[in-house]
């Protein structure tokens, strides 16, 4: 440790030095780096450990879920997806009310705060569709759907300028955390167009194994595109269209 000369005092760390006042003036000393093998035996980072263990279930968690709906998620999300499921999934083990510090996890946690998480921020599923619409799990079943009832498309939905039409879509998982295993289903309806024209009645029914003894999921989406010499071609590679979490089943 070494003692501050001259007129300008310091507070702070240049690389790897840290500066200080104290009782006996303004000192200097080096950083000393932290050693893995101290973080794993040191008791001083017994805290570190455990909010390490925890980060890294809920890393591998929220990784389980974007692979199994990952067919509908590519169509739908904003750049700080990864991010901001996985500070969900930490939320998620925190609510483990039974289980040790460092050994919560996200079976013994509260898997329902999932529900409402919208994968795309810039495109949030409430501030798309208006339509109203009902998500239901029958996990005896095994069965995951969204209804929809009758809409008129140009009233219900906001969609991005050279919108033509449109495509709703739903998909359901079973995830099994402690093995690291998912079950998926999806579904979509057909694509249809943006006018004042009443849709019929739209059922998206997913389907994954009956009575699973896992945490069951159901997303529901929208897709827009517009429509070229009869092709349909998707807005700005997906970054108007919007992707929920709108039920979530638990264990």
């Amino acid at each position: 440790m070494a003692k501050q000369k001259g007129i300008i005092k310091l507070e702070g760390t240049i690389g790897d030095i840290t500066f200080f006042k104290t009782a006996d003036g303004y000192l200097a000393r080096e950083n000393a780096p932290v050693t893995a093998q101290q973080i794993a035996t040191d008791p001083a980072f017994q805290r570190t450990r455990e909010n390490n263990a925890e980060f890294a279930k809920a890393g591998k968690a929220a990784g389980l879920l974007r692979n199994a709906i990952r067919p509908v998620l590519q169509t739908a999300k904003d750049s700080r997806v990864t991010a901001r499921l996985l500070a969900e999934f930490i939320r998620v083990i925190k609510a483990d009310a039974t289980s040790a510090r460092g050994q919560r996890n996200v079976i013994d946690g509260e898997t329902e705060l999932l529900q409402g998480f919208n994968f795309n921020s810039n495109a949030p599923m409430g501030s798309t569709l208006y339509a109203p619409y009902t998500a239901t799990i029958d996990r005896a079943a095994g069965q995951l759907s969204v209804a929809v009832p009758p809409f008129i498309p140009a009233q219900m939905i906001v969609a991005p300028a050279g919108t033509t039409h449109f495509k709703l879509l739903a998909s359901a998982a079973a995830i099994n955390f402690e093995q690291e295993e998912f079950e998926a289903g999806a579904e979509e309806s057909a694509v249809l167009p943006l006018n004042e024209l009443a849709t019929a009645a739209i059922n998206l029914a997913c389907t994954v194994t009956p009575n699973s003894t896992h945490p069951l999921f159901l997303v529901f989406g929208i897709q827009f595109y517009q429509q070229v010499n009869g092709s349909y071609y998707s807005l700005k590679d997906g970054s108007f269209n919007s992707l929920q979490m709108v039920k979530v089943s638990g264990v």
